[in-house]
């Protein structure tokens, strides 16, 4: 993954992010920055798995793998590393 490719996946980690906060039911505790920041590291791990299957760089399919990516990262987030 190049730089500019990462550059791209930060922008798709920002709209999956706000995306994500809104499909994801269970982290209403959550503030936007923190789930923004999480939709980019989910929408770059999404995007390199994407790439890996070969589904592709470009929308829709790598939107699809940043959402996906997105949502399982503030899944792990939310059961697992978050302290209440």
């Amino acid at each position: 993954m190049t730089i500019l490719g990462i550059l791209w996946w930060c922008l798709f980690g920002l709209i999956a992010g706000a995306l994500a906060k809104f499909i994801y039911p269970n982290n209403s505790e959550m503030s936007w920055p923190v789930t923004i920041l999480l939709g980019i590291g989910g929408a770059i791990f999404g995007g390199w798995i994407g790439g890996v299957l070969g589904m592709g760089d470009g929308a829709p399919g790598g939107f699809i793998t940043a959402v996906i990516g997105a949502l399982l990262l503030l899944f792990i987030y939310e059961r697992f590393l978050k302290k209440s």
